[in-house]
């Protein structure tokens, strides 16, 4: 499979495909493809089913397949950027839930639980995010623009949880309030950070949808809220 990424800021990745092989994606998100690529939907069973609605995308997924050479495209749906991953069995990758935006048939989706009960009920976004695996080429979506960071052993990093777009397997997150009464209140940050530990890479994004939403919100008409 070859691949090229056009039209930033509001990106699409085209694949040409061989006979045979095949790409997935959960959101709808194929804009445009060749007429011999055939669809298949199905759910993948109930537990990774459930598990995909858990966390933030669809029950069903798409499998699209060459017959013969084959070209397809996926739109990301917000300006921003759509990053390459290669996912393999050493390295798999957790992305924020609703990122993923297709990959390779050999990619395998599932939920992805923070161990430590802190991030799970205080995380927001970042309390279940999907975790890729297996072996092959994946696609995410990024709001805005994104900035990777190469986390060392104990190195930490804070992060806005709308912010944190994927990072490493190896990677760990948790959850901690915002120091002094005051600044918790009145600083507009909310009342906890999220707070990524290495050894691996993070990639952190400038323009989560939520933001956006959020700074638009008291412009809307008080019936449109």
């Amino acid at each position: 499979m070859q691949y090229k990424i056009v039209g930033e800021p509001m990106p699409a990745v085209i694949c040409e495909l061989q006979n045979g092989e095949s790409m997935i994606t959960e959101r709808g998100s194929m804009s445009w493809m060749s007429p011999n690529m055939e669809m298949r939907t199905n759910a993948g069973g109930v537990g990774k089913a459930l598990g995909r609605l858990f966390s933030g995308e669809s029950i069903f997924q798409n499998t699209y397949t060459a017959n013969g050479a084959g070209m397809i495209a996926f739109a990301s749906s917000f300006p921003g950027a759509i990053r390459v991953v290669q996912v393999t069995p050493d390295h798999p990758v957790v992305a924020q839930k609703g990122s993923f935006l297709a990959a390779e048939s050999s990619v395998e989706l599932s939920v992805f639980f923070q161990k430590k009960m802190g991030a799970g009920f205080l995380g927001g976004e970042g309390f279940v995010m999907q975790k890729l695996s297996g072996n092959g080429l994946a696609f995410l979506e990024i709001d805005g623009s994104a900035v990777e960071y190469e986390l060392q052993p104990g190195q930490s990093m804070i992060v806005d949880s709308g912010n944190l777009a994927m990072m490493d397997a190896t990677c760990s997150m948790d959850i901690v309030t915002v120091k002094g009464v005051k600044n918790a209140l009145f600083g507009g940050e909310g009342l906890f950070n999220t707070v990524v530990t290495g050894p691996g890479k993070i990639v952190v994004q400038t323009m989560p949808v939520s933001g956006v939403a959020a700074a638009i919100l008291p412009y809307l008409p008080a019936d449109r809220k």
